[in-house]
């Protein structure tokens, strides 16, 4: 009993600390180190054993291999120009309206957080996006729009695909959900995310959004192409990526093979392409939120020990007593609040321990894992801590000069990720109960 009691204290201080190390950054300390440090205190204090860490390897190293492998793939093909090519392509079928434009940034950055990750979302396109409303001459209150739509729908639209965020590989490992299953259950939801996030921030900047631009101030897309030759290629290379993710449930085989196999692809171009410098691709790759994802794992491992996946467990349980729509909002919502807290990557990994442990029948199971799957894409909104793509980018405006409060951040988040989350889970509950 005793030792129970130290098993709260200490978890509970040791996560707390973690936090307030990403939070403050001491001494300049990264984000990865915090959370390193994090798990260093964990296993020194007895809160997590070596079992632990094997056990939570076994469950996240499909993520974080994809993870990898995606972000590299983005990273050669922002530097042949792919991502800008689509960008300015977005701004010329805009034809001057700032409003055309605003709903173009939202559904391009739908389909790079579907294709690339919401991670690849916020580490390519947030810079692209802010350096054309600079070639427009945007000022900072008519850049905040696109640049917050930006952010926003990285997460948001992170929902169809396995590979759109790496809580959704966690979770559908967890369950032994394939890449085809989880496409043909979650696509739906996807729609009514992009469609009411879309509303929603259109309604909360309309204000700010200029009326018309000046297209000529940018250039043409075709300027933006480094290498033509591996641009054209790069089409081909990815829609066998995508056909590779389809078939790696009927050959089950994990989706970190696939992502792994055509990385490689692009690296051996990349090095015949005098457009990529792969040591900058490897250098920009962010091995610190690696790292990050690792450590808080193990931080909130340390929590579940300490009886956190029990009390979500038994919530969980009574929640399902009242039936399939009440216990897809509590999962829903249940993962968005807590992932505002302590980050979606552990959040998804407790939570998914804590469904299993709940013993629920198929017709709860499947609405609460796919529940818990959105409120941990979605719900990470709320804070800036919530998901590493926020983390990755706010670090990519910082460096722009742009500086986002956490008050303005929240407050916007507040707004817009409440009713977002609902329709959302709304519209998981009409796909598997209705359609």
């Amino acid at each position: 009993m005793h030792f129970y009691g130290y098993l709260i204290a200490a978890s509970s201080l040791i996560f707390l600390f973690t936090l307030f190390l990403i939070i403050k950054k001491p001494f300049n300390i990264g984000i990865g180190y915090s959370a390193i440090i994090g798990a260093l205190l964990s296993l020194f204090f007895n809160v997590i054993v070596v079992k632990d860490v094997i056990k939570v390897f076994d469950i996240v190293w499909d993520a974080t291999f994809t993870f990898v492998a995606i972000i590299i793939i983005s990273i050669i093909l922002d530097e042949i120009g792919f991502f800008e090519w689509a960008a300015l392509h977005m701004a010329k079928f805009a034809g001057g309206s700032g409003r055309k434009m605003f709903v173009y940034v939202v559904i391009l950055g739908a389909l790079v957080s579907a294709l690339f990750a919401n991670d690849g979302a916020a580490l390519i396109i947030t810079p692209i996006v802010y350096e054309k409303m600079k070639a427009l001459k945007f000022d900072r209150k008519n850049m905040l729009p696109f640049i917050m739509a930006g952010g926003f729908i990285a997460d948001a639209a992170s929902l169809p695909f396995k590979i759109s965020n790496l809580v959704n590989i966690v979770s559908a490992d967890y369950f032994n959900i394939g890449f085809f299953t989880y496409f043909m259950d979650m696509y739906a939801p996807d729609l009514f995310s992009i469609a009411i996030s879309l509303l929603a921030l259109y309604v909360y900047f309309r204000k700010d959004i200029p009326k018309n631009y000046d297209a000529s101030l940018l250039k043409n897309p075709k300027d933006a192409i480094k290498d033509p030759a591996l641009f054209k290629l790069s089409f081909f290379i990815l829609a066998l990526l995508l056909g590779g993710y389809f078939l790696s449930e009927f050959l089950k085989l994990p989706v970190s093979i696939f992502a792994i196999f055509f990385a490689l692809i692009f690296i051996l171009f990349g090095c015949k392409s005098p457009a990529v410098n792969l040591r900058t691709v490897f250098k920009n790759a962010p091995w610190n939120i690696v790292v990050f994802s690792i450590g808080m794992y193990l931080v909130v491992f340390g929590l579940k020990n300490a009886g956190l996946t029990y009390l979500l467990g038994k919530s969980i349980i009574y929640f399902a007593g009242f039936g399939a729509f009440v216990l897809t909002m509590y999962a829903g919502y249940l993962a968005a609040f807590v992932s505002s807290v302590m980050n979606n990557m552990p959040t998804v990994m407790i939570n998914s321990l804590a469904i299993h442990s709940a013993h629920l029948n198929e017709a709860m199971l499947r609405p609460s894992v796919y529940a818990n799957v959105i409120g941990c894409d979605l719900g990470p909104k709320l804070t800036p801590i919530g998901s590493l793509a926020t983390l990755l980018w706010l670090n990519v405006l910082e460096r722009k000069g742009i500086k986002i409060t956490w008050g303005y951040y929240m407050k916007v988040g507040l707004f817009i990720t409440i009713p977002v989350l609902f329709i959302t889970l709304l519209g998981l509950y009409l796909k598997i109960f209705l359609f």
